[in-house]
C-alpha cells in the first residue's frame, strides 16, 4: 500500500483520542453475545456467597428498601427489588420483543414455515413442563407455581452455544435464539393473565389509549425517540395501577416498534454525494448550505437503520450488562441447604425443566414437521435439536421472575433451588450431548 493510500485511508476514519485505548477492548467485549453470560454468572454466584455469608440478613435488607416518591398524601414508593422486577425488566421485555421483531420482519423467521418450527418448539416447550409440574403438584401448596418452568434463559443458552464455537451449525443457534425469544414471550403474556392482581378497568383504559396515541404518532411520521420513551412511561404506570404486570407494556411496544427503515440506501448515497467540506473560514458555522446539507446527511444516516435496530443497538449493552445481572443480583440468592433437595417443589421444578423441556420441545417440533406446518433447516437434525432442547432447561432468569410472582416465601426458597440445579444440570447434558455429536461428525466426516 503506497503512503497516499494510507494517508487517504487514515482521513476517513474519526480522529484518534487517547481514551479509545481504554473503550475499545471494552467496546469488544460488550459486543459479544456470550458476555453477558459471564457477567449473569459471576453476579448470580455474588449474591449466593453473600445469601450464604454472615452479612445476609443486610444483604436482603438492601433490596427490601424502600424507593419513591411522597407529595402530601400522595406516595408511590416500592422496594428496591420490585422496582428492578416491574421496572428494569420492562426494559428487557422489551429488547426482546425488538428481537423478535426484527426476526420476524428481517431475519430467518421472515420465512412462516421456517418460523412454524421455532413457534412450534417454543409453544411444546413451554406446555410440557408445565403440564409434567402440574402432575407433580396438584393440590399441593406450590401447584400456582407452573409459569416457573415454562421459560428458558436467552444470556446462558447463547452463552453455552459460545463455548462450543463453530462446532455447531448457525441453524442451531437461530433455532435457539428464536426459540428463547417466543418462549420469553410466552411467559410474560403468563405473567399478565395468570398472575397479575384485580384489575382496575380505568387505569387499563387509560394505558390502551396511551398505545392508540403510540400508534398515532407513528402514523403521523413522529420519529423522535424521547417522545415515544415519554408516552411509553405514562403506559407503564396506568398499566401498573391497572393490577397487570406492567412488563407487558415492554412487549407490547417493542412489538409495535417499525422494524423497515425510513432512508433507503439510494437516498443515503444521493445525500451524502451533495455533502461539502464546510469551507475554512472566519466566519462561524451558521445557517449555511453547507451546515444544512450536513444536517440532512446526519439525518438521513441515522435512518438508515429501523428503530428497532438502532433501539437494540443502544439497549442491547445495558440490558445484558446492567439490568439482567442486577436482577440476578437482587434475586439470585438463598441459604443452600441439602436438606431442601428432596422437597417437593424443588422437584417438580427439577424434573420441569430437566426433562419437560427437551421432550415438549422435540415432540412438538417433530409433529410440526410431520404435518408440513414447519420445516427443518437440512444441517439442523435432530439429534441437535435434542441438545438444543437440553439447553432449554436453562430457565434462571425468566424462572426466578416468574417465582417470586408465584410463591410464597416459605417455598421460594425451594422452587430457588430447583431452578438453579435444573439449569446447571441442563447446561451440563445440552453441553455434553452437542460435543459428542461434533466430535462425531468430525470423525465421520469424508476425508476423515
Amino acid at each position: 500500500m503506497s503512503k497516499q493510500q494510507q494517508t487517504e485511508n487514515e482521513i476517513t476514519r474519526l480522529p484518534k483520542e487517547f481514551v479509545d485505548r481504554l473503550t475499545r477492548p471494552f467496546a469488544r467485549f460488550l459486543s459479544i453475545q456470550a458476555g453477558g453470560g459471564v457477567i449473569l454468572l459471576l453476579f448470580t454466584v455474588a449474591a449466593l456467597v453473600l445469601s450464604n455469608s454472615p452479612w445476609a440478613h443486610h444483604f436482603e435488607s438492601v433490596w427490601e428498601t424502600s424507593v419513591g416518591l411522597q407529595l402530601g398524601s400522595f406516595e408511590f414508593a416500592r422496594s428496591l427489588r420490585e422496582w428492578i422486577n416491574d421496572g428494569l425488566m420492562t426494559l428487557f421485555f422489551f429488547l426482546v420483543a425488538l428481537e423478535l421483531k426484527r426476526e420476524l420482519v428481517l431475519g430467518e423467521l421472515n420465512n412462516p414455515r421456517m418460523a412454524a418450527l421455532s413457534i412450534a418448539a417454543a409453544i411444546g416447550g413451554m406446555i410440557v413442563p408445565a403440564a409434567i409440574y402440574l402432575a407433580l403438584q396438584s393440590g399441593q401448596p406450590g401447584e400456582t407455581g407452573w409459569g416457573t418452568v415454562m421459560a428458558t434463559d436467552t444470556a446462558f443458552v447463547i452463552g453455552c452455544l459460545a463455548i462450543l464455537g463453530s462446532r455447531i451449525p448457525p441453524s442451531l443457534r437461530v433455532f435457539m435464539l428464536s426459540l428463547a425469544i417466543i418462549d420469553d414471550i410466552g411467559a410474560i403474556l403468563v405473567v399478565a393473565i395468570g398472575y397479575s392482581s384485580h384489575i382496575s378497568w380505568g387505569a387499563l383504559a387509560l394505558g390502551l389509549l396511551g398505545i392508540a396515541v403510540i400508534r398515532f404518532m407513528a402514523l403521523t411520521g413522529i420519529r423522535s425517540i424521547s417522545i415515544y420513551f415519554l408516552v411509553g412511561g405514562f403506559i407503564w404506570f396506568a398499566v401498573d395501577a391497572s393490577g397487570i404486570h406492567a412488563t407487558i407494556t415492554g412487549v407490547v411496544l417493542g412489538l409495535m416498534t417499525p422494524a423497515r427503515r425510513w432512508v433507503s440506501d439510494e437516498r443515503l448515497y444521493a445525500v451524502l454525494s451533495r455533502v461539502i467540506a464546510h469551507p475554512a473560514s472566519e466566519e462561524g458555522s451558521g445557517d449555511t448550505k453547507d451546515r444544512e446539507t450536513l444536517q440532512v446527511a446526519e439525518i438521513a444516516a441515522r435512518e438508515t437503520l429501523s428503530p428497532v435496530e438502532r433501539l437494540e443497538f443502544a439497549l442491547h449493552p445495558w440490558v445484558g450488562f446492567v439490568i439482567m445481572p442486577l436482577f440476578a443480583f437482587a434475586n439470585a440468592g438463598l441459604p443452600l441447604s441439602l436438606g431442601e433437595i428432596g422437597n417437593a417443589v424443588t422437584l417438580a421444578v427439577f424434573v420441569g425443566f430437566v426433562f419437560g423441556k427437551p421432550v415438549g420441545i422435540l415432540a412438538f417440533s417433530w409433529v410440526a414437521v410431520r404435518l408440513g406446518i414447519a420445516i427443518r433447516p437440512p444441517d439442523l437434525d435432530w439429534r441437535l435439536m435434542a441438545g438444543g432442547g437440553m439447553l432449554a432447561g436453562i430457565g434462571f432468569t425468566m424462572a426466578l421472575f416468574i417465582a417470586n410472582l408465584a410463591f410464597d416465601q416459605e417455598l421460594l426458597d425451594s422452587a430457588k433451588l430447583g431452578i438453579f440445579l435444573a439449569s446447571v444440570t441442563s447446561a451440563a447434558l445440552g453441553i455434553a450431548l452437542l460435543s459428542r455429536i461434533s466430535v462425531y461428525g468430525e470423525k465421520t466426516r469424508p476425508g476423515r
